[in-house]
C-alpha cells in the first residue's frame, strides 16, 4: 500500500527563511539601491526606457508606491514601507537616465513635552 502526504504537510521547517531569501535576491538583483540618512531615506530604482509621465508615485504614511502606468515600456510595481511616517512635502523625485531617484524626507514626530515650573 502506498501512502501519499498533502503537499501543505511536507512543507519543510525552514520554509519561512527561504521566502525572505527570495524577497532578498528580487530586491538585490532588481536594481534598487537604499541609503538611510539623518533627515531622509533615499531610494534608487533602475527603470529603463520609462519616461516622467509613465510613472506614478504616492506615498501615504509609511508607505511609498511605484508604479508604471498602463502601455508604458516596462511594467513596474512595488511597494516600499518605512520604519516612521514620510514627510511627501519635504519629498523628491528625479529621473535621469533611466533611474528614479526618491529623496524620502522622515516625519519627525512633533514633540509633545510641557515645561512645568517649579514653585
Amino acid at each position: 500500500m502506498f501512502y501519499a502526504a498533502h503537499p501543505a504537510a511536507c512543507r519543510p521547517a525552514y520554509a519561512p527563511a527561504l521566502r525572505s531569501l527570495d524577497r532578498f535576491l528580487n530586491e538585490a538583483l532588481s536594481g534598487t539601491q537604499f541609503r538611510d540618512e539623518d533627515k531622509h531615506w533615499a531610494l534608487s530604482i533602475d527603470v529603463p526606457g520609462v519616461t516622467r509621465e509613465q510613472l506614478d508615485i504616492a506615498i501615504e504614511g509609511q508607505t511609498v508606491k511605484v508604479e508604471t502606468v498602463e502601455g508604458a515600456p516596462r511594467a513596474y510595481k512595488k511597494r516600499y514601507e518605512f520604519p516612521q511616517e514620510v514627510d511627501a512635502a519635504g519629498s523628491s523625485a528625479r529621473l535621469e537616465n533611466g533611474v528614479l531617484t526618491l529623496t524620502l524626507a522622515k516625519l519627525l514626530p512633533e514633540s509633545r513635552a510641557t515645561k512645568l515650573n517649579i514653585g
